[in-house]
């Protein structure tokens, strides 16, 4: 198993994938379309101008078995120091603790770029993920009841946050 930096040209393919089958078959992801190889690519893009790491892991023939990010929390300036972040993990080889795995690496870099609170958005129904948080120090800050409709049903948007000591030194604008 290796961590990696993940990259258009090596791992779009392989994320696109992963992406698609929660989009299709869960409540992951808040969608209802496919994604697209040229959406991957503006996706790409978005994270590399934005310093925001999309990390991976790989298996012993560097299979992609999942992938964690992060990305802006909201567009206002004062929301500078907050992400939202993501973990995906492929279907075959979810329950092995890939999920803290990435978590950690995320923390890890959001520590150092500065940021100070973690933020993610969690179907409440998903047990699993919200576990996962909540062994990795992240807390239930609020939920959204019936904010979406997928699969002939409402779902609960929960909110799980993780308080980090940086900045340093925080400042305004």
């Amino acid at each position: 198993m290796n961590f990696v930096n993940c990259t258009y040209k090596h791992h779009a393919q392989a994320i696109l994938d992963i992406l698609n089958t929660a989009i299709i078959s869960s409540t992951a992801l808040y969608d209802y379309t496919p994604r697209t190889l040229a959406m991957m690519a503006d996706w790409f893009q978005q994270k590399d101008s934005g310093n925001f790491p999309v990390l991976g892991i790989t298996n012993n023939v560097d299979e992609l078995m999942g992938f964690s990010t992060y990305g802006t929390f909201r567009a206002w300036p004062a929301y500078k120091y907050s992400v939202e972040h993501s973990v995906y993990i492929h279907v075959d080889h979810r329950g092995k603790g890939l999920g803290k795995l990435l978590i950690k690496q995320l923390i890890t870099s959001a520590h150092k770029q500065q940021y100070h609170t973690m933020i993610g958005a969690i179907d409440i129904a998903n047990k699993a993920s919200v576990n996962l948080h909540e062994d990795m120090g992240f807390t239930h800050v609020g939920t959204i009841r019936q904010v979406a409709y997928k699969f002939e049903r409402w779902l609960d948007l929960g909110f799980y946050q993780l308080l980090l000591n940086t900045p340093e030194k925080p400042v305004d604008g």
